[in-house]
C-alpha cells in the first residue's frame, strides 16, 4: 500500500468511538463478559487450550525469551525501565501476553463480529485498568519518584483523587483550566453581539482588512460544547483567519440548555439558524450567506439547507462542513460507534434524557473517556495521582472541559438520525411539516476531515460530501477530531490531501490522492475557496451591526459564560 492507506489502515484498527450520546449500559457490559463464561463452559477444552498458550509465553518470559513489545506509539511503556529492567519488562509482558490471549481466544470463538466487538470492549476494560503501569510499584516512573520526593509527592496525588472524587465525577482531571479565560485570553477575536435570541447570540466579528467581501459566512459551532474552539486564541483562531480572509463573519454562540428548555429539538435549531441567516443578510445587504457547520452543528445546518429548499428559499449560496457526519450509516460501519447501539439502548437514552430534561456535558464527557480509558483516565491516573503532577495546562483541554447540556428532545432527534439515516434517505426527516431532501440543496460544498478522527470516521464524512455531488471539494487532515479543525499554517507536522469525490468508494479515492500530498494546514486553500464564492469586494463597515440590529455587547457574549 501506499503512504496514505498504510496511514488510514491504521487509523481505522484504532478507531473506537462508541457514541457517547447513546452510552454503555452496566448491563450490555456484564452481557458481553456473560456470553465469554458461556462459551467456556461449553467449550472447555478451547480455555485449556488458550490457557495453555498463555502459560508458554510466561514461561518464554520467565526465561527472557519471549519477543513480546509494546506499539512503539503505547505511551504507558515509554520510559527506558520497560526495556532495561527485567522484573519490569516481565511485568509488561505478562501483560501483553494477557492481552494477546483475551483477543485470541475472542477471535476464535463463534461469535459474530457485532459480538465479538462487544466482548473485546468489554474485556479491554478490565485488562486496561489492570496494567502495570497503573500500580504505584509496578510503574517504574512512579517508583523513581518516591525516591526522589520520599513519598512526599504522594500527598498532592491524594489531594487530586479527593477533589476529583467530589466534583468530576471520580475520573482524573484532564486539563489545568486556570491560565486560560474566555474573553481575555481565549475567544478574543474582536467583535460585537448583534442579536440576543432565547436559543443564541449572535457575534458579529470586526473586520481587519480595508475591503471585504458582502457575502456573510454565517458559523453554525456544535451544540454539544462552546462555539470558541474555533476562537482558541489569535495563533489558533480559525475565526481571525476567517476575519483577516476578508469574509464577513458572523458565529452563532449557542446557549447552554437547561431542564426548562427540554423541548428545544432540531426543528428550534434549525428556525434559530434562519434567524442568524436572515440577520447576517440584513446587516450586510446581501441577498444570501456562506454558511459553515461543524459536527452537530453541521447536521443541523444541513436540516436547515433541506428546510430551506422544501419552501424555495434557499439562502445559502455554498456551505463548508468540518468532521460533520451527515451519512449515518458510513458512520455505524466505519467504527464502533454502533457497538452497543440497538432499539432498547437508543429507547434507554431517550428515556434517560426525558427524565432529566437535559444532558450534563460532563456525563457525555465521563462517558467517552471511558471509551478511551488509556489516553483519557489511566493517562492522567498516572500523571495526577502516581506522580503528584498538576494535569497539564492546555487551551484545547481547558476548552473541552468547559462543558454544555444537551436537551433531551435535542438528544432524541440525534439519535433518530442515526437510526433513520434521513439525510440520505429523502423524507425519512420532517422540520416543520417539511420533508427534508438534501438532493434538492443545490450549492457548492467543501467538506473536511481528520485521517484518525475517532469521533467522526473520515470514512463517513466523505459520505456527507458525497451528498453535495462528485464536485464536492474533501478534504482530509493528518489529525484527529479537533485538530483536523484547528489546523494553523505554520506546523512543520501538517499535511493534508485533497481533491473532488467523483469515486463512491472512499479508499478508492485515498489511492487515487495519496501520491498528491499537500504539505502545511488546510485553511490556505480554504480560504481561496471561500473567498472565490464570498462575492463582490466593498468597503469594509466602519461600525457592526445596524439600525435594526444594533450591538448589544462585546464578544464573545454573555451566554458562553454561563454554566
Amino acid at each position: 500500500m501506499g503512504e496514505l492507506t498504510d496511514i488510514l489502515a491504521d487509523a481505522a484498527e484504532n478507531t473506537l468511538a462508541l457514541n457517547p450520546l447513546i452510552g454503555v449500559r452496566p448491563d450490555d457490559l456484564a452481557k458481553a463478559a456473560k456470553t465469554l463464561f458461556q462459551i467456556g463452559l461449553a467449550s472447555p477444552g478451547r480455555v485449556v487450550a488458550n490457557y495453555g498458550q498463555y502459560l508458554q509465553e510466561c514461561v518464554r518470559i520467565l526465561k527472557g525469551d519471549s519477543e513480546l513489545a509494546p506499539d512503539p506509539k503505547d505511551r504507558r511503556f515509554a520510559d527506558a525501565a520497560w526495556k532495561s529492567n527485567r522484573f519490569y519488562k516481565s511485568l509488561m509482558q505478562g501483560h501483553l501476553a494477557a492481552v494477546k490471549q483475551f483477543a485470541s481466544y475472542i477471535d476464535d470463538t463463534d461469535l459474530d463480529s457485532r459480538e465479538k466487538g462487544q466482548a473485546q470492549f468489554a474485556v479491554s476494560l478490565m485488562t486496561d485498568a489492570l496494567a502495570p503501569s497503573n500500580w504505584l510499584l509496578g510503574n517504574p516512573v512512579a517508583v523513581r519518584k518516591i525516591v526522589e520526593t520520599g513519598g512526599a509527592h504522594l500527598i498532592d496525588g491524594m489531594k487530586s483523587m479527593l477533589h476529583d472524587l467530589q466534583h468530576n465525577r471520580g475520573l482524573p482531571s484532564q486539563v489545568d483550566a486556570a491560565p486560560f479565560k474566555v474573553g481575555e485570553n481565549m475567544a478574543n477575536t474582536p467583535g460585537q453581539v448583534v442579536l440576543r435570541h432565547e436559543m443564541f447570540e449572535l457575534i458579529q466579528y470586526t473586520p481587519s482588512t480595508p475591503q471585504v467581501h458582502q457575502r456573510p459566512l454565517v458559523i453554525s459551532p456544535p451544540q454539544v460544547n462552546k462555539f470558541y474552539a474555533m476562537d482558541l486564541g489569535l495563533e489558533k483562531s480559525l475565526v481571525k483567519w476567517v476575519v483577516d480572509s476578508g469574509v464577513q463573519a458572523f458565529m452563532i454562540s449557542w446557549r447552554n440548555p437547561t431542564a426548562k428548555h427540554r423541548d428545544w429539538g432540531l426543528e428550534q435549531y434549525v428556525k434559530a439558524i434562519d434567524a442568524a441567516v436572515n440577520t447576517a443578510c440584513e446587516i450586510t445587504g446581501s441577498p444570501d450567506a456562506s454558511l459553515f457547520g461543524s459536527c452537530s452543528g453541521g447536521m443541523s445546518a444541513a436540516a436547515y439547507l433541506g428546510w430551506s429548499a422544501g419552501k424555495g428559499k434557499q439562502k445559502i449560496a455554498n456551505a463548508t462542513w468540518t468532521v460533520c457526519i451527515l451519512d449515518t450509516a458510513a458512520a455505524m460501519e466505519d467504527s464502533t460507534l454502533g457497538l452497543f447501539s440497538s432499539q432498547t439502548t437508543i429507547e434507554a437514552a431517550k428515556a434517560h434524557s426525558r427524565r432529566k430534561g437535559v444532558i450534563e456535558g460532563s456525563e457525555m464527557a465521563s462517558m467517552f473517556a471511558w471509551l478511551r480509558p488509556n489516553d483519557l483516565i489511566w493517562n492522567y491516573w498516572v500523571n495526577n495521582y502516581l506522580l503528584g503532577n498538576k494535569p497539564p495546562a492546555y487551551d484545547v483541554l481547558a476548552w473541552n472541559a468547559d462543558t454544555t447540556r444537551l436537551t433531551a428532545r435535542y438528544h432524541s432527534d440525534l439519535l433518530d438520525m442515526f437510526a433513520k439515516n434521513p439525510y440520505v434517505n429523502a423524507g425519512a426527516l420532517e422540520v416543520d411539516g417539511v420533508p427534508i431532501d438534501l438532493s434538492k440543496v443545490k450549492l457548492d460544498a467543501f467538506v473536511t476531515a481528520g485521517i484518525t478522527d475517532h469521533i467522526t470516521p473520515w470514512k463517513a464524512c466523505y459520505g456527507t460530501a458525497r451528498l453535495f455531488g462528485p464536485n464536492t471539494t474533501f478534504v482530509l487532515a493528518n489529525a484527529g477530531h479537533l485538530q483536523s479543525l484547528i489546523n494553523p499554517p505554520g506546523s512543520a507536522k501538517s499535511f493534508y490531501f485533497t481533491g473532488t469525490v467523483s469515486e463512491p468508494n472512499p479508499m478508492t479515492w485515498a489511492k487515487k490522492v495519496e501520491g498528491e500530498r499537500q504539505e502545511g494546514s488546510w485553511w490556505p486553500h480554504w480560504r481561496q475557496w471561500l473567498q472565490a464564492r464570498s462575492g463582490k469586494s466593498i468597503p469594509a463597515p466602519k461600525a457592526l451591526g445596524s439600525a435594526k440590529y444594533k450591538p448589544i455587547g462585546p464578544a464573545p457574549g454573555t451566554y458562553v459564560l454561563e454554566k
